[in-house]
C-alpha cells in the first residue's frame, strides 16, 4: 500500500481494493524520450485505492493530483478501454462525483475490477 493511502487513512477505515498504473506506461515516445525516468516517476507517485469509506487517488510527484471521495457521494465509477486496452487489461477511470464533477485517471490496470469493488461496497 502507498504512503500518502496509508497516512491519510482515517480511524476504522481498510483499504479494499488497490491497483496501479498499467506497464503500457513504459511503451510510449515519452518513455524513450527520458530514458524510462518518466513513466517509473508516474510509476511509483501514482496510487489508486477503494477503501471501505471512499476512494482515495493520488498522482504525480512534484504536480500532485489528489481526489477523495466519500462513497456515499460517488455517482458512478465508468470504465472506458481501447480494443488494446482490452486485450492488455487497461483502461480509463472516471469517477464522477455528486454535482457532477467528474475527474479521469488514464493507464489504470484492471479497470473493471476497479469498478466492481467500488460496485460492491455501494450495494
Amino acid at each position: 500500500m502507498g504512503e500518502y493511502v496509508q497516512g491519510n487513512l482515517a480511524k476504522g477505515e481498510e483499504v479494499v481494493y488497490e491497483a496501479r498504473l498499467h506497464w503500457i506506461i513504459f511503451i510510449s515516445i515519452k518513455a524513450i524520450l527520458t530514458l524510462l525516468i518518466a513513466p517509473l516517476i508516474a510509476w511509483y507517485t501514482s496510487e489508486f485505492a477503494i477503501t471501505n469509506k471512499r476512494i482515495i487517488i493520488k498522482v504525480g510527484l512534484i504536480s500532485r493530483r489528489t481526489l477523495e471521495m466519500n462513497l456515499a457521494k460517488i455517482e458512478s465509477v465508468n470504465v472506458d478501454q481501447s480494443i488494446l486496452g482490452r486485450i492488455l487489461g487497461y483502461g480509463t477511470i472516471t469517477v464522477i462525483g455528486t454535482g457532477g464533477t467528474r475527474e479521469p485517471f488514464f493507464q489504470i490496470s484492471n479497470p473493471l475490477d476497479f469498478r466492481k469493488a467500488f460496485q460492491q461496497l455501494q450495494s
